[in-house]
């Protein structure tokens, strides 16, 4: 239904440019950057997500404000300093960075949006901010140094692009994401950029992005904490000539589904890239009453500290998968449940059954471990995702601000 784009960026659609610089927000390293702008060529729908933490970036507020009005030209980030906790002087500097932005692609102030993603505490440093905003040139080929621009403690960027074909008119949709640490998203995660050649309505357009985040970000925890600063923001420009305005067509589908892979993509490597973490855990929750019960399960199980723990330390205890279903308050009976690691039935009916425990250690020692779990209750299902916990994450977070 759709194709990855080689190389595939947030810049890969039609009509997007973006650029990037180091002005000294974040620590210096050979290749640091720590502003990045993403911008369309010409006004753009916009739909958005956000943090449900009660204590909120500026930074998050001013965007969440700007993108009720449902067009935008842009998004200008940092790195570095999450502009959280820095009283009302935080809606001075994230206003101005915005303004500064706008002027680099000549653009209304109320139409640029800003994100800040780092350290809590800490003012934005906006000397430096004004002194190196005019650095950044943009054009179509930056997509990647955006997606370093906005990193913090990541190890790797995160980008991807598809192409989806609809007549003789091809249609991409390309995203960029950032975060490793403080994932536990609720609405949005960390921060997330995705953009679209494709003409959609403002209210379509959210539409289409609630529902992508609901399966993708939603699904996913490195560490049971939501940051201050999430943020997702979708923009669509309609340079491709296609429009999706029917949220049931038969082409609005398709394009739902590729956003929707765009957006598990990112969130994949979202937790593949937590802090200290060895491996991706993947749960896959079916036979369940609802959805919502499905989901619930599943973010659970993945969400478990002992469950990351003995993913570390390759220890079949499946009772963990067990103790985490029966605190989600999912509707099962236990005499029903069925386990599953990387494929090998563990538990039938609720108890062990026999099976090679070297064999289940084996299957754990690499780099995806999934766990499949079966309620035999109904035909709904649901797949979340994280990653292992590690000594690594416990000594990176105890001075992570020294």
């Amino acid at each position: 239904m759709f194709e990855i784009v080689k190389n595939g960026n947030v810049t890969s659609a039609k009509g997007f440019i973006a650029g990037a610089t180091y002005a000294g927000i974040k620590s210096f390293s050979e290749d640091a950057l720590d502003i990045a702008i993403l911008a369309s060529e010409k006004p753009a729908s916009v739909a958005g997500t956000f943090t449900t933490n009660k204590v909120v970036s500026p930074s998050v507020t001013v965007t969440k404000s700007r993108v009720e009005s449902g067009v935008s030209m842009g998004v200008v980030a940092n790195s570095g300093c999450a502009n959280a906790c820095v009283g009302s002087q935080g809606f001075k500097d994230a206003e101005e960075m915005a303004a500064l932005a706008s002027k680099q692609i000549n653009a209304p102030e109320h139409k640029m949006l800003v994100c800040s993603t780092g350290l809590i505490g800490v003012e934005l440093p906006m000397a430096l901010v004004r002194q190196h905003m005019g650095n950044i040139h943009l054009d179509s080929d930056a997509g990647s140094s955006f997606a370093r621009a906005i990193m913090t403690t990541d190890t790797m960027s995160k980008e991807i692009a598809v192409s989806i074909k609809i007549g003789e008119k091809e249609v991409v949709i390309g995203g960029a994401a950032k975060g490793a640490g403080m994932i536990h998203p609720n609405m949005a995660t960390m921060l997330a950029f995705i953009s679209t050649d494709a003409r959609i309505e403002p209210n379509t357009l959210k539409s289409f992005l609630k529902h992508s985040v609901k399966e993708s970000f939603n699904m996913i925890d490195i560490d049971g904490d939501q940051s201050t600063n999430d943020t997702v923001l979708l923009f669509a420009n309609g340079m491709s000539g296609v429009s999706f305005d029917d949220d049931d067509s038969v082409e609005s589908r398709i394009f739902k589904e590729a956003l929707t892979y765009v957006c598990v993509e990112l969130a994949k490597a979202i937790v593949r890239d937590g802090e200290g973490s060895n491996r991706l855990i993947e749960v896959f929750v079916r036979g369940a009453n609802s959805g919502i019960d499905a989901k619930k399960a599943a973010r659970e199980i993945v969400s478990s500290t002992l469950v990351k723990a003995m993913v570390h330390g390759l220890d079949p205890n499946w009772g963990r998968i067990m103790m985490a279903l029966g605190k989600s308050e999912v509707d099962f009976e236990e005499d029903n449940v069925d386990v599953f690691i990387s494929g090998i039935h563990v538990v039938h009916g609720g108890c062990s059954i026999p099976y090679l425990a070297d064999a289940v250690v084996s299957s754990m020692n690499a780099p995806e471990v999934k766990f499949e779990v079966d309620l035999n209750a109904g035909n709904f299902y649901a797949r979340a995702w994280g990653c292992d916990l590690t000594e690594e994450y416990v000594t990176f977070n105890s001075a992570y601000s020294t």
